[in-house]
């Protein structure tokens, strides 16, 4: 990042509606920008294509957790019920699976909630108590009806004028540069 824009977060767009948004993303992922983000009142069908978004690794990590919880409670019981403290009760098996199904079940879910809910605070970057975009006065709007892209001056193709001629040129209704504070 150069000297002159160490101070700005980057340049926040304003379009006029959902299509116009969902088509500016494409462009600007055409153009070569990778820190961009796209903003909307609601969730635009399509977007995560137009963006060039893959599937969340949050799922992979999430089975994984449980997978490992499931395996990991299941040796726990069986090594307490058989070597550790080994009891027969009833006549039955020293580790009689069927009753230890529902502990089994519960830690397994109990490790996959975990990830999930730590997962999505890692991979969302949160908890962030304050954005830039938030001292924007134009980006109040957002959930009103506002439609937005914001691209980061930290961003490898960023420059302040020719990002900011880009975003006009695509049908950008709005253009504002965003300080960083």
């Amino acid at each position: 990042m150069s000297k002159a824009s160490q101070n700005i977060f980057g340049v926040l767009a304003e379009f006029s509606g959902a299509e116009t948004l969902v088509r500016a993303a494409e462009r600007v992922r055409e153009a070569g920008y990778n820190k961009y983000d796209c903003h909307s009142p609601f969730p635009v069908h399509g977007m995560d294509k137009a963006m060039g978004l893959g599937r969340s690794p949050l799922g992979y990590w999430v089975g994984i957790a449980s997978t490992v919880g499931l395996i990991g409670i299941t040796l726990f019981i069986w090594w307490v019920s058989a070597v550790d403290y080994p009891l027969v009760i009833s006549g039955k098996e020293l580790f009689s699976f069927q009753a230890f199904v529902p502990p089994i079940f519960a830690i397994a879910i109990l490790a996959a909630a975990i990830t999930a809910t730590v997962g999505m605070l890692v991979f969302n970057r949160l908890p962030r108590l304050h954005h830039p975009l938030f001292s924007s006065k134009e980006f109040d709007r957002v959930t009103d009806g506002g439609f937005f892209v914001s691209i980061e001056a930290d961003d490898p193709a960023f420059e302040k004028d020719k990002t900011t001629e880009f975003l006009k040129s695509i049908g950008a209704v709005r253009v504002e540069v965003v300080e960083d504070q």
